[in-house]
């Protein structure tokens, strides 16, 4: 039902003779700019998202006790090669991006942003850390756990924003479709597996760390959902072609 509470006694004695009532109109229009305006919050709230999670990654670096697969590959082509840390790891997100693709899998704005926003985040962190390098595994092990944290926040916010989620989630679920016979699980530990030998055959850092994100970030991600209640599975993602209906029709 129209609201027309908006329109004044004119325009709805104007209605009544079968004129035009313009407020209407203006009434959509609002609605547009209101959608419209929801999108661009929406991608700041995004990027916020990504900084916290580009911290908790660069904690979980700065650590220095062995990194997660995909970390693991990010360093050991930063070692191998004239990029940086944040370069390496936008090359590999747009790598993987580029997989997304061909497997057709649902892409957002939040998924470009992602791919090309982290890695720079990530290497900001590390250009103003005025820390020296941690040599402590006691030290390292509470820097990883909380950098865990940050990165489960920073999903929190990031995928709230409900813009697709980022690229390797993305190559997860494509595998995952091509290959139904497998549970989702093991799909994961294959692809980890196989990120994690190319990282270290790179020269990339393997350690506890490496055990720790495998069976430890996913856990306290679950524990800070839990404590903040938000459930991933009950989010209603938006792709490209959505949004951009959005922005052009305010739809």
């Amino acid at each position: 039902m129209l609201d027309y509470k908006c329109c004044g006694q004119r325009s709805v004695r104007s209605m009544r003779r079968g004129g035009t009532v313009p407020c209407l109109l203006r009434k959509k229009d609002d609605l547009s700019f209101m959608s419209r305006k929801k999108i661009l919050v929406q991608w700041v709230q995004v990027a916020a998202g990504l900084l916290v999670f580009a911290l908790g990654i660069y904690m979980t670096i700065y650590a220095n006790i062995g990194l997660a697969p995909w970390d693991c590959l990010s360093v050991g082509i930063s070692r191998r090669t004239p990029l940086n840390l944040g370069a390496a790891v936008t090359l590999v997100s747009v790598f993987v991006f580029g997989i997304d693709l061909f497997l057709k899998e649902r892409i957002g704005f939040g998924t470009v942003m992602d791919t090309l926003l982290t890695g720079p985040m990530i290497q900001f962190f590390q250009d103003v850390n005025p820390l020296p390098e941690n040599r402590s595994i006691l030290a390292g092990i509470v820097i990883m756990l909380t950098g865990f944290v940050f990165m489960a926040v920073g999903m929190r916010i990031y995928m709230g924003a409900e813009q697709c989620c980022g690229p390797r989630d993305a190559l997860l679920v494509g595998l995952g479709k091509r290959l139904p016979s497998v549970p989702i699980g093991y799909v994961e530990i294959l692809l980890w597996s196989a990120v994690l030998l190319a990282g270290w055959l790179l020269g990339g850092p393997v350690g506890i760390g490496t055990v720790l994100s495998t069976f430890g970030a996913g856990a306290i991600m679950q524990a800070v959902y839990s404590v903040i209640r938000f459930e991933p599975r009950d989010l209603r993602h938006k792709d490209i072609l959505e949004v951009k209906k959005i922005l052009l029709n305010g739809e």
